[in-house]
């Protein structure tokens, strides 16, 4: 309880200056604007049209963009994994998979379609960019990371970079703390015989190219597939390979680790490191073997969707998945450590994680190459 000896000031002030009873009171200044409060309180305003929150464990705060009607296929794969936070962009609705939701589809008016003209495709960007502006701010609130998913070979999606600063401006007025990265992909041997197709594939290429960016090889894609999945499934299935695929790193830099961990910076470090991005993996039945390290960076480069690096790599990450039983064999212990020196000594720097799952049937690795020189 207060000392009411506390406030004698108060009352010593009122004896020495006594109020005058007939002097009126002076307004406020505020008294203009005490309509305010009379209302009530204020409400927390939210967008009705704001998707859900991602429903699948990841280190960074991200969104998957996908522009044009292979990178919304691509971008599909994501929002089946529980990346709720993704938009489809497109000109066309031909194009959108049917069983996506409209809610995650962002449709420019009066463009049924580019017909594979990249110029054209970026006058419609370029004219129609607060459309996409405003959904990635009504839809996709706070995110720190944008993947952009993008085929290239199409006209609208191959004029995605006509909307990078678009997706800067978003990112910079949600105060995000991350960047946007690029997947894109190249045509297969067989669609890139349509000179339209290589043109605006190389388009595409060179205008990310000073971006962060993946580039998914359909020519790969196809032979590591062929004979697994039939024609309609081959592209579905490739997408959801790839994005599990990605999926397990963003995953596993949340997860500690008894032995070494990747965490978040890592990732960011890899992530902010501009120009081409490999990521490959590979399961060893029998890690045993003194060349460890060789034999994951080439079963690694081999079995990749993306087309192998060329030239050093100036961050990298190597992630490793072991059951208790290798992590505590001390001559398997010896390799993987080993594999991590012989990766490391590849790139300028290397990040590293060693992960334990009972479940794995082998030891699974995960690399990944950032600042790669330019190329398909």
């Amino acid at each position: 309880m207060s000392n009411p000896d506390d406030f004698d000031f108060a009352e010593t002030a009122s004896e020495v200056n006594p109020p005058a009873l007939d002097t009126p009171t002076t307004p406020s200044k505020f008294d203009d604007f005490d309509f305010v409060d009379h209302y009530g309180d204020d409400e927390e305003v939210t967008h009705e049209n704001l998707l859900p929150e991602n429903t699948i464990p990841a280190s960074l705060n991200c969104a998957i963009v996908g522009v044009g009607g292979g990178g919304g296929k691509m971008a599909k794969a994501f929002l089946d994994l529980g990346y709720n936070r993704t938009l489809l962009v497109n000109t066309t609705a031909k194009d959108v998979p049917s069983d996506v939701d409209d809610k995650h589809v962002v449709l420019i008016p009066d463009a049924d379609g580019i017909g594979k003209d990249v110029n054209l495709g970026k006058a419609v960007f370029d004219a129609n960019s607060t459309v996409v502006e405003d959904a990635l701010r009504t839809k996709l609130g706070k995110v720190d990371w944008l993947f952009v998913c993008a085929g290239g070979g199409g006209g609208t999606g191959s004029a995605v970079a006509s909307l990078h600063s678009v997706f800067e401006r978003y990112l910079k007025s949600v105060q995000a703390e991350g960047e946007v990265v690029y997947i894109t992909s190249w045509p297969t041997a067989q669609e890139s015989l349509n000179p339209t197709i290589s043109k605006n594939a190389l388009a595409l290429l060179n205008d990310v190219s000073k971006h962060t960016h993946i580039v998914l090889d359909n020519e790969r894609q196809v032979k590591l597939l062929r004979g697994k999945v039939g024609m309609l499934s081959l592209f579905p299935s490739a997408n959801t390979a790839f994005a599990k695929l990605w999926t397990q790193v963003l995953k596993l830099s949340t997860e500690k680790s008894p032995i070494q961990s990747f965490d978040t910076k890592d990732l960011e470090r890899c992530l902010r490191t501009p120009q081409r991005m490999f990521i490959g993996s590979t399961m060893v039945k029998d890690p045993a073997t003194p060349n460890l390290g060789a034999m994951i960076l080439q079963n690694c480069m081999k079995r990749s969707p993306c087309p192998a690096p060329k030239g050093k790599p100036k961050t990298g990450a190597l992630l490793l998945i072991a059951s208790s039983e290798m992590a505590n064999d001390p001559e398997i212990s010896k390799h993987m450590d080993a594999a991590i020196g012989y990766v490391g000594g590849r790139t300028d720097t290397l990040f590293s994680g060693v992960y334990i799952n009972d479940n794995v049937p082998g030891l699974v690795a995960i690399l990944c190459m950032n600042g790669l020189p330019k190329g398909k």
